[in-house]
């Protein structure tokens, strides 16, 4: 393929229709809805943390975004967030990706940037 992940994903309208797909997934999916419950109850926050998801996929993809939020290990540090919990994140993940479409090599890419991200997301 030519194009670079950020376009395969669909640029910033994509990428925006991917996240509110992915949130919405983390909401119904009852492994992990507790974690998300907050933002849920807080508009403010969940558009903060969807802002932030938008410019972290974005920036991360190859996009012109730039993330500025905190780094994945401070976010999460003393979340204790179990494997479990974290391949149930990847299963909405890539199940919002196939729903928009997403072509193999690229959820496989996404896939990879997730996986690369664990050692700061789990058990910290």
């Amino acid at each position: 393929m030519s194009a670079d992940l950020y376009e395969r994903l669909g640029s910033a309208t994509g990428i925006s229709s991917l996240v509110d797909r992915i949130v919405d997934a983390h909401l119904a999916n009852p492994s992990i809805s507790t974690r998300y419950q907050a933002l849920k109850e807080d508009p403010d926050r969940m558009a903060q943390a969807k802002r932030h998801l938008r410019d972290f996929l974005g920036e991360g993809s190859g996009g012109p975004e730039q993330y500025q939020g905190r780094s994945m290990l401070e976010i999460h540090r003393g979340m204790n967030i179990s494997d479990s919990e974290y391949v149930a994140v990847l299963d909405d993940i890539l199940k919002s990706l196939d729903a928009h479409g997403v072509d193999e090599e690229s959820r496989r890419d996404v896939l990879a940037i997730a996986y690369s991200l664990k050692e700061e997301i789990v058990g910290v």
